[in-house]
């Protein structure tokens, strides 16, 4: 039987995550990036594309990547309840 050690993908591997969030509007998708953009410095890379903001995450391991997603839908969803609001 194998040792469960051998199992495990290689913990120093890279993870990545690519997502895209649609907006109502141009204008909407870019004020909540800018409003997001530097609590991501380091951590993703994102941009605009029409009405949507387009992200990826890189992580060392797959609970870091989890993090780092969290914490950037977490600040995008507070963002557009806030730009929303001021529509």
């Amino acid at each position: 039987m194998a040792d469960e050690a051998e199992e495990v993908p290689n913990a120093s591997s890279k993870v990545t995550c690519k997502l895209r969030l649609e907006f109502g509007t141009p204008e909407e998708a870019e004020k909540v990036h800018r409003s997001v953009a530097l609590d991501n410095q380091g951590f993703l890379t994102s941009g605009v594309e029409g009405r949507a903001i387009v992200a990826e995450i890189r992580a060392d391991s797959l609970n870091s990547l989890l993090h780092t997603l969290d914490d950037f839908l977490a600040c995008t969803g507070v963002a557009e309840r806030i730009v929303s609001k001021g529509a």
